[in-house]
């Protein structure tokens, strides 16, 4: 039971991962689909990263469980180090891309973005529900969305220029020229933080809900009525908060950890009960190594920016597939097809990377 609910997990996060490496390796006209929200809405393209991040929750509860949750030295070592690991890594691939792309000063280089946002959640809520009785998590959870909607409709928190509140605490602390440059709010700021770490705590909670549970069955139907829950809850809070990911506003958390959880929950009916899991291995392949295999993406990305190796590539594509869009999305589904051929590697020979 143990084994297979991992599976399900892996399978999960699999996917979650792949969409994340989809969606950023487009060149040129792109599917709707594969495109983030301009600002308001949600497309698919959207649910990657929250899907990420509340997979990471999950497992998070799975990985402290060993450790019965006691605070030790070795826990607080870990913790601390694949803290720093990852937000060290994710700082430099904004510097070597910048390299690539601009002039590599660290006077103006990118403090946060995906991997960093990710470091902070994990660390943080790490080291919360170590603190805390896990009774207390959801209403933690649900403080801070309650905290963080009150700060969004204060200080003008859905406007999309320099008057957002999130806009003016990132420039006062880490300053206009360690931002994000296409948008007046950078998509993974501090402030954005605050419900990320709610959308962790959830996905920490359901966890607790398929660890406790002793029947796959229950389990399965644990996460389908949680993800109902969520689904619902987004659904009636955007009416006042609308979805939106640049701001990663409360409805957004509620409805993609619903998304996330109703999706686990299928995951485990379709593999632990009927048993269904040949189609599984493409999956399982980026589920093992997740975070090396994006960031193979990421630095694929700026070492192909390189000599224009991504215009001759998307050039041949395209003189093979008249449609500007397939040609597209071929284009991605090339990196994708050179990260899991990698993957396969790893997977086959039973590597698995931990970052």
């Amino acid at each position: 039971m143990q084994n297979n609910r991992l599976l399900s997990l892996d399978v999960l996060r699999g996917i979650t991962v792949a969409g994340m490496i989809l969606v950023n390796a487009g060149y040129g006209d792109t599917y709707a689909p594969l495109k983030h929200s301009e600002w308001n809405g949600m497309t698919p393209c959207d649910l990657v990263f929250p899907f990420f991040l509340f997979i990471m929750g999950v497992s998070t509860y799975l990985s402290l469980s060993k450790f019965d949750f006691r605070l030790s030295g070795r826990v607080v070592r870990k913790i601390l180090r694949r803290t720093a690991l990852i937000f060290l890594i994710g700082l430099a691939i904004n510097w070597l891309g910048s390299m690539v792309w601009d002039d590599g000063a660290f006077s103006h280089l990118r403090i946060m973005a995906v991997l960093q946002r990710i470091a902070l959640c994990y660390g943080i809520v790490s080291f919360l529900v170590l603190l805390i009785n896990h009774r207390y998590v959801v209403p933690v959870a649900m403080a801070l969305l309650l905290g963080y909607a009150v700060i969004l409709l204060a200080g003008n928190g859905y406007a999309q220029d320099d008057t957002n509140i999130a806009a003016i605490i990132d420039k006062a602390i880490l300053g206009e020229n360690h931002l994000y440059r296409y948008s007046p709010i950078d998509p993974e700021g501090l402030l954005g933080t605050l419900p990320a770490i709610a959308h962790t705590l959830l996905g920490f909670f359901c966890g607790r809900l398929i660890k406790e549970k002793h029947e796959t069955a229950d389990k399965v139907l644990a996460l389908l009525l949680t993800g109902t829950v969520l689904v619902v809850g987004g659904y009636l809070l955007q009416y006042g908060l609308p979805l939106n990911k640049a701001v990663w506003s409360p409805s957004f958390v509620l409805m993609t950890c619903g998304l996330a959880a109703l999706l686990l929950g299928l995951l485990m009916f379709i593999i632990d009960i009927r048993g269904k899991k040949g189609w599984t291995v493409p999956f399982l392949i980026f589920g093992v190594n997740p975070l090396f295999l994006y960031v193979l993406s990421e630095l694929m990305a700026i070492f192909l920016s390189l000599g224009g190796i991504h215009e001759g590539v998307y050039a041949v594509i395209r003189s093979v597939v008249g449609d500007p869009y397939l040609a597209s999305l071929g284009f991605a589904l090339s990196r994708l097809i050179v990260c899991a051929a990698i993957g396969y590697i790893l997977y086959r020979r039973h590597i698995f990377i931990k970052i």
